[in-house]
């Protein structure tokens, strides 16, 4: 193992280093020492969530470390755990450092050690020398790390090789703004007494909605960097946008800056005599007082504050209504089929208006309204009766203030949203609440440990990880995907587990792809680009594509389910992305990647799910998912073995409330064995079966055993016998398939009569051909093994007929159970080589030595094979020589 570190309360020049250093060590693991400047931890929760890999130290095994590279430091001290690896004698050292030469210091195999202001300059030049190209993102990062040491390049520690870095890393893309967002110094008296001036006469606007904070100021003499105090004053009253007018030595001069999209800084700089980019800009403004530069600041502030319009984005979509002349009972069922909390209402076909498209939805109606009408015996009435009629509509392009003010000031509990006579979606008031959550600018962040801050964007694009992490071949196909989506008119979106390991840098060869319109359709042109086939499933409008080389693509059509009752199969509708993925069973499932050109590698992130990602815990989406799909819960405890992670409290608690409901079993459909079978192929399945005794959930799988099985040592000791005897198979690399899955199961029922593991098949559903093959396998291997742990001597023909009937599963499930090694000798012999031993003569020999086919030839031929077991035989002439002696003519 090799590890990448840096000092404790690392910096931006430790922490740039460490990115650095792992273009020269790819396979290297990153990881902090100890904690990080709040700047620093700003800056990786809100930028780098997932471009890099940054390992907890608790997760990393010290003393397997090979390896330890150590930049910006040559101090153990400073090192926290990972100073253990100093003296251990068999952990190499590198350095990479600019600090001067101190007592103490450690020496490295490897030492890399300039008297630089930075060590971000060490690695930029050997970035260079090596000629290892950079993203701009790492060009930005080696840039903060310079530019943070040297105080931007003033400091007197400045080198002529730090400036030649920064202007490479320019060169490469590095982004001065984000450099100069993050960097931070501290204030002079005088800059601090400034600071408190411009507070004083601070003033707040509201315009189109959005506050914007003006301050002025005169000063006799010219202060150098103010824009570092305007910048301060921003982040001390965490401001969005933020315009200082400052008069000094003569002159007035516009500082301006802006963290939202609705104000372009850089166009108001313009106007003023100046310019910039949209975050950050400037202007010396001339021939004006500072009142007259105050008023037209104002003016031009108005006249280019647009909100940008957000109802397109914001709104769900598609809309689902129901007509004004259905029951509240009927309703209601709706409302419950689709989990939702108001729709609008459409005008009844008779009273429908053709001319007027926005009086065709005629009100709003709630869940609470219908389920206290259904209580007070009025559930066969008309929603038209009961329904909210004083409602008003925005188009696609409303903005964010004019869904406030219907939301927020009018109490309207849902927008319809219309274009063109068309209703294209609705905005709720979760939707809203979700939106002023998720904004940085909303978001309270001093509330919050850094370790939590959400995955603020909700859609970014992945085409660096996408070209990371995915094969060429892949990436190809995926934007064949994209653009026969574009040829149809539908968006194609690749989902599930396929986006999951995408954002953990994982291989998944699984495709799963959904399409906002007829999936089946897609998968016909899908399949004639590829020269592939396509099978379809009209029940459901899916289908899978076979390309030529075998590389299945499965196909959904966006749909949502419904649950008739608990525990129901589901019901299929079609629906929009947004609905598809909220129909998932858990966060880490439920995001996709867009492959339409236009947008492709774009996240689609409506729930959050990325938190829950990086957090590493398992997540259901709604409060019902396990009423409604049962098996889901074994799949929680598969993804969480599997994947290392957690099944989060909320989630156990739904877990232990369907163990309570006594769910599992009612529904007669396959999906619960179907769970049970995936946690036994594992790797490694005994933790998730461990985890199946947690939730007290062997009481549905094995009622017919003791009650409330718990996991006991002898229980847990063959479930170890049966991984070793797997394992030890696997390694035997014979070309007999082997279903690891029959071994658990018949591993666990190893303790009971047949009677349990048939009423086991039955209760789950097993297919019948399969349910036959665990019997028979059971049934001969515990006749086996008992006859073998009272014999402890056999001969080898007397295993191989003991044994012969049994399949490769039933063998290892014999090795799980027995306590005796002399049955495992015994198995294990016939496995390697009782069961390939053949006689080398056949029927045909016996015919031509004079012998009449029929019956006696397999007596003839087993009694030879028995002599050859037993090694009393070893050539085909004594195999000759032993029929005549013993069967003679």
């Amino acid at each position: 193992m090799q590890v990448i570190t840096t000092h404790l309360n690392a910096d931006f020049d430790g922490m740039a280093s460490m990115v650095a250093a792992h273009k020269l060590y790819p396979d290297a693991v990153l990881a902090f020492s100890g904690s990080q400047e709040k700047n620093l931890r700003d800056f990786i929760s809100q930028t780098l969530l997932y471009r890099y890999d940054f390992q907890k130290l608790k997760t990393i095994d010290i003393d397997k470390i090979e390896t330890l590279i150590i930049v910006d430091t040559r101090s153990s001290d400073r090192l926290g755990a990972f100073a253990k690896c100093i003296n251990n004698g068999k952990t190499q050292i590198h350095i990479y450092d600019h600090h001067p030469m101190s007592p103490g210091d450690l020496e490295g195999t490897v030492e890399v050690v300039k008297d630089f202001g930075a060590t971000s300059t060490i690695f930029t030049q050997l970035l260079r020398e090596r000629e290892i190209d950079i993203t701009p993102e790492e060009a930005t990062i080696l840039c903060l790390g310079i530019y943070e040491d040297t105080g931007s390049l003033t400091h007197l520690t400045t080198t002529p090789e730090d400036l030649e870095a920064a202007a490479w890393l320019v060169r490469k893309g590095a982004k001065l703004d984000i450099v100069s967002q993050f960097i931070t110094y501290e204030l002079t008296t005088m800059q601090v007494q400034l600071l408190h001036d411009l507070m004083k006469t601070a003033t707040q606007y509201t315009i189109q909605s959005i506050p914007i904070v003006v301050v002025t100021h005169s000063l006799t003499d010219y202060v150098d960097d103010f824009a570092l105090i305007v910048r301060r004053f921003m982040a001390m009253e965490n401001l969005d946008t933020l315009f200082a007018l400052i008069s000094m030595a003569g002159r007035i001069y516009l500082i301006a800056r802006s963290r939202i999209p609705d104000i372009n800084v850089g166009v108001i700089a313009r106007d003023m005599g100046g310019g910039g980019h949209a975050t950050a800009a400037s202007a010396t403004v001339k021939d004006m007082t500072l009142i007259e530069a105050h008023e037209k600041l104002i003016q031009i502030l108005h006249r280019h504050v647009r909100p940008q319009p957000i109802a397109r984005e914001l709104m769900s979509t598609p809309a689902i209504t129901i007509p004004a002349d259905i029951t509240l009972e009927n309703a209601q069922t709706l409302l419950n089929r689709y989990s939702i909390n108001s729709v609008p209402v459409e005008a009844s076909a008779a009273s429908r208006k053709t001319g007027d498209p926005f009086l065709n939805i005629v009100g709003i109606i709630t869940r609470q309204v219908i389920e206290k009408s259904v209580h007070h015996d009025l559930g066969n009435l008309q929603v038209g009766e009961y329904m909210s009629t004083d409602i008003d509509f925005l188009s696609l392009n409303a903005t964010l203030s004019d869904i406030q003010e219907l939301i927020i000031e009018n109490r309207q509990r849902l927008i319809p949203i219309l274009q063109d006579g068309k209703l294209e979606g609705v905005i709720t008031r979760t939707d809203l609440l979700n939106h002023l959550v998720n904004d940085p600018a909303h978001l309270p962040k001093n509330l919050l440990h850094e370790t939590e801050y959400p995955s603020l964007e909700r859609k970014r694009n992945l085409n660096s990880l996408i070209i990371d992490c995915l094969t060429k071949q892949m990436i190809e196909l995926l934007q064949v995907i994209g653009e026969v989506a574009d040829q149809v008119g539908f968006n194609a979106y690749a989902v599930g587990g396929f986006v999951r390991d995408l954002l953990l840098k994982k291989r998944n060869l699984d495709l799963d792809i959904v399409v906002e319109g007829d999936g089946i359709l897609f998968a016909k042109h899908l399949s004639g680009r590829l020269n592939g086939r396509y099978r379809t499933h009209e029940r459901f409008a899916t289908a899978m594509v076979l390309m030529p080389d075998g590389f299945k693509i499965d196909i959904a059509t966006a749909r949502l389910e419904y649950y008739e009752y608990p525990a129901a199969l589901p019901t299929v509708e079609l629906s929009s992305i947004k609905l598809d993925l909220y129909r998932r069973d858990f966060t880490i499932n439920a995001m996709a990647v867009q492959l339409n050109p236009a947008s492709f590698g774009t996240l689609i992130d409506f729930f959050n799910c990325q938190n829950d990602l990086k957090h590493k815990q398992v997540k259901v989406l709604h409060n019902l998912s396990f009423v409604e799909d049962p098996s889901r819960v074994f799949r929680a405890i598969r993804f969480e073995k599997r994947m290392d992670f957690i099944i989060a409290p909320h989630t156990a608690r739904l877990i232990r409330n369907a163990v309570k409901m006594e769910l599992f079993g009612k529904a007669t459909d396959t999906r619960l064995f179907s769970e049970i079978r995936q946690i036994f192929s594992e790797e490694n399945p005994i933790p998730a079966i461990e985890r199946l005794a947690e939730f007290n959930l062997f009481q549905f799988l094995w009622p017919d055993l003791r009650p409330h099985l718990k996991i006991d040592r002898r229980f847990h000791h063959i479930l170890q016998q049966a991984q070793r005897a797997i394992s030890w198979y696997k390694l035997l690399y014979l070309k007999e398939e082997c279903s690891t899955w029959m071994v658990y199961l018949l591993a666990i029922m190893g303790r009971s009569q047949i009677d349990v593991l048939e009423a086991f098949c039955k209760r789950f559903l097993v297919h019948p051909k399969t349910a036959e093959t665990l019997i028979i396998q059971k049934m001969h291997a515990d006749k086996a093994a008992n006859l073998l742990a009272r014999r402890s001597v056999l001969s080898n023909s007397e295993i191989y007929w003991l044994l012969q009937e049994l399949d490769i599963e039933g063998l290892l499930y014999m090795i799980s159970i027995a306590r005796k090694s002399d049955v495992k000798k015994a198995v294990s012999n016939y496995v390697t080589d009782l069961r390939q031993t053949k006689t080398l003569i056949a029927g045909r020999d016996l015919m031509a030595m004079g012998y009449q086919p029929g019956p006696t030839f397999r007596t003839m031929l087993n009694d030879l094979l028995d002599m050859r077991l037993d090694g009393k035989v070893t050539s085909k002439e004594e195999e000759i020589a032993y029929i005549q002696e013993n069967y003679p003519l």
